[in-house]
């Protein structure tokens, strides 16, 4: 059986996922999905989509969709959804996890690279975050689960846009790109988005084999290039600071680029103690390399601990062969991550 394909949609309360996920349900794209709602409280407001008499009520619906709501884990419910999948009992073609509004999305997404049943039987495709762009502003400042959604995604879709002026929405945008440059942000008015923008993104594939877009990491450069003016910022709490400074969030990402090819041995070394020491706050790190003794490119792609490398397509004859890193984590210290890394450089 091949692999059946995972998205876990994800965003902070009341930023549309539910209404989202009927679109897609709604939509006659001819697929049959398995819908995960991973809920944490005793009250699940969205039973007008899903039954929840039970701990796990599986609920088949006349589209050929399939419900359940989890309370417990989430791994033990892949497993059945997949068992039974296997045996024909179940019919579909992909699964989509829909997180509380206040999960951290990274313990779901490790569910699929940690455990080898789990593993075996699905490929995670990508996050999905919904943002509320009138309520964002705050619920970025003041909780940090928002920031990691954020700083997780593979692609994000900004919600309410009309409820707010378009200076707002542009800061709001900017501030966005700046903790997660690698994802693309698009506007949706209740949850009209194609289903091609949904379904086959292959935003999170460790093992990313041919297809990445090196190109991901040049948008909105100049994000980057000014951090040391922010440096006063870097390490204030005081919640005064927290609402008129746009880069004061602790998600934050940076940018790696070098003309000279890595040492791959010092490489790994490296990386590997970078993710002992700051792995629970290395939210997503990714990279097209440059490294001595390999002809192709060497695609390297992260999740906290979880790091994977791949051969990549050939370098183009007339392509520069710089490498490129991106790692968006939380506090991440920038300066001991670029001395490092140059230190890696032949």
């Amino acid at each position: 059986m091949s692999l059946i394909p995972a998205t876990i949609l994800t965003g902070f309360l009341g930023s549309g996922k539910t209404t989202l996920l009927k679109r897609v349900l709604a939509e006659a794209h001819g697929q049959k999905i398995a819908i995960i709602e991973n809920e944490f409280g005793e009250e699940n407001i969205d039973n007008d989509i899903l039954l929840t008499e039970s701990k796990e009520q599986i609920v088949q619906m006349n589209n050929g969709c399939i419900c359940c709501t989890i309370r417990e884990d989430l791994r033990a419910t892949l497993t059945d959804l997949a068992e039974k999948k296997r045996k024909g009992e179940l019919d579909f073609d992909r699964v989509v996890i829909e997180t509380t509004g206040l999960a951290d999305p990274g313990p779901v997404a490790q569910t699929f690279f940690i455990d080898d049943e789990i593993a075996e039987s699905y490929l995670l495709d990508s996050i999905l975050t919904l943002v509320d762009a009138k309520h964002a502003p705050k619920q970025l400042d003041d909780r940090q689960e928002a920031r990691r959604q954020v700083g997780f995604a593979d692609q994000i879709f900004l919600s309410k846009t009309d409820l707010v002026a378009q200076e707002e929405a542009d800061a709001l945008i900017h501030r966005i790109k700046h903790m997660n440059p690698r994802a693309p942000l698009k506007a949706v008015h209740f949850g009209e988005v194609p289903i091609s923008e949904v379904f086959g993104l292959n935003g999170f594939n460790l093992n990313a084999k041919l297809d990445i877009d090196p190109a991901f990491l040049e948008a909105d450069e100049h994000d980057h290039d000014h951090d040391h003016d922010h440096e006063h910022g870097e390490h204030c709490d005081h919640p005064s600071h927290a609402h008129h400074h746009a880069h004061d969030d602790d998600v934050k990402s940076f940018v790696f680029r070098a003309e000279r090819p890595f040492n791959p041995a010092k490489l790994e070394d490296f990386l590997g103690t970078m993710v002992n020491i700051y792995g629970p706050r290395m939210l997503r790190y990714k990279g097209v390399l440059q490294v001595q003794g390999f002809e192709r490119k060497v695609i390297f792609q992260g999740v906290h601990q979880l790091m994977g490398s791949d051969a990549g397509p050939k370098w183009a004859d007339d392509e520069p062969r710089i490498s490129k890193m991106v790692f968006i984590g939380i506090d991440l210290p920038r300066d001991i991550f670029e001395q490092g890394l140059e230190q890696c450089l032949v």
